[in-house]
């Protein structure tokens, strides 16, 4: 990769270095800096830049390649996805972002689906 990914981990931060890993490289894909097929460096690779255990660093690939962010084999190494478009990063994040702040709210998931419904149900008739 072409020195396109600048990634910053403060330590001193509340949130875990690997969801600051995830949500940067979510960010970089989100403004069109990573673009499809763009490589990710290596786990160890990344690890060493950023003096992070590489256990950290493979967690931060593994929730973004479950969100379909990026894909892995063994010969192309970790890349962004070709089906993921940078509206749909943003809105992923948007929604994770949601149910995470409605869960620390005290919503169960049914409370939060039923929350949602009623909000589109309001919308729709506007």
């Amino acid at each position: 990769m072409g020195g396109g990914l600048h990634l910053e981990i403060d330590l001193a931060s509340g949130v875990p270095p690997y969801e600051q890993i995830r949500s940067q490289i979510v960010a970089h894909v989100a403004s069109e800096r990573l673009l499809v097929g763009d490589r990710l460096p290596t786990i160890r690779a990344l690890a060493a830049d950023l003096g992070l255990a590489a256990g950290t660093v493979a967690r931060a690939y593994r929730e973004l390649e479950a969100a379909g962010v990026t894909t892995t084999n063994r010969r192309a190494g970790t890349v962004v996805s070709d089906g993921v478009a940078p509206a749909d990063v943003v809105t992923r994040q948007a929604a994770r972002a949601f149910v995470v702040s409605v869960r620390e709210a005290g919503l169960d998931d049914d409370a939060i689906l039923d929350l949602v419904r009623g909000e589109l149900l309001h919308r729709h008739g506007d």
